[in-house]
């Protein structure tokens, strides 16, 4: 792995991430406009990673879950947003070779993760409404664990193989990514060499990895459905209801923009209109989840109001 960064190195160095060619007021402009949005972000799902460890209602197999997909936006945005603000002040300067495919490799992590981990909470769900009887066995403490570290496992070794395969491509100029981080795709545009190889394994692992988790969730949820309208009790078929749409909406936010960068043809601008698509995917799909979640979720909104009972019965 060493030997063969070392010898791209050799050709080139460092790259240059163009970002959003625009004005300096309009780069200073979105300088702002994205720390605050960065800063949304980190308190959002900081605060939904505080609520679960220290309220105990919320130690079950589905908020589990939730905290690692909390865990995971953060990661996202902590690796492509700090990198975007840099570029926006100063637009030229340089990433280097390894701190690139470091950055592609952590995205492609984090993206595949949370890929599995919707997936994995679509069927907590599933389990919950349609099984809910053998709920407890079926979603032991032991399961969940196993179910969280195969996810972080698959993700990080599936990155790893579209990373090795970038290793064996030389660099030799011109060493600009006309994009506001070390994207994949981008990335490759810069090879002096075939990437026939490469976008094949891309586009594999988008049919493994996106539409078939995709058709996944759909079955569990059309199951879901049914069982839901089943529940004789309204005030059940309420609560059912509020925790599986709020767990859709995501689903329906992460793979509709997954699915368009990656799979849906491209336009006669596809790069700066895939810049804006990466731009939600990476910055306002991590900042939206925690809101998703606290604002139609009945036992997030109810922990946040323990909390705040506590804080101020404390003072």
């Amino acid at each position: 792995f060493n030997s063969k960064m070392e010898k791209n190195q050799t050709m080139v160095t460092e790259f240059i991430l163009l970002g959003f060619r625009l004005g300096p007021k309009i780069h200073i402009f979105l300088f702002g406009l994205f720390s605050l949005f960065y800063a949304c972000t980190l308190l959002g799902n900081g605060l939904i990673l505080g609520l679960i460890s220290l309220d105990s209602r919320l130690h079950t197999p589905m908020y589990f879950f939730l905290s690692h997909l909390a865990i995971v936006d953060i990661a996202y945005a902590c690796n492509t947003v700090p990198q975007m603000l840099v570029n926006l002040l100063k637009p030229d300067k340089p990433i280097s070779f390894a701190g690139c495919l470091t950055q592609t490799f952590l995205f492609l992590t984090f993206a595949l993760t949370e890929c599995l981990l919707l997936v994995v909470m679509s069927y907590d769900r599933y389990v919950a409404i349609c099984h809910p009887l053998r709920y407890s066995a079926i979603m032991s403490w032991r399961g969940c664990f196993t179910l969280v570290t195969t996810s972080w496992a698959c993700g990080s070794l599936l990155a790893l193989v579209h990373v090795v395969l970038i290793l064996r491509l030389p660099f030799c100029g011109p060493h600009e990514v006309n994009h506001f981080f070390c994207e994949i795709l981008s990335v490759l545009k810069l090879a002096c060499a075939d990437t026939q190889l490469n976008k094949v394994v891309i586009f594999v692992a988008c049919m493994f990895i996106l539409v078939g988790p995709l058709c996944l969730v759909l079955v569990s949820y059309s199951r879901i459905l049914l069982a839901i309208v089943r529940i004789q009790s309204g005030e059940g078929r309420r609560k059912a209801f509020s925790t599986c749409s709020s767990h859709l909406c995501v689903v329906g936010l992460f793979f509709g923009s997954a699915i368009v960068m990656y799979m849906a043809p491209k336009s006669r601008h596809p790069e700066e209109q895939q810049k804006i698509l990466f731009l939600f995917y990476s910055l306002f799909n991590p900042m939206l989840n925690p809101l998703i979640y606290s604002l139609r979720n009945a036992e997030v909104k109810n922990a946040l109001r323990r909390a705040m009972c506590k804080e101020g019965h404390s003072q």
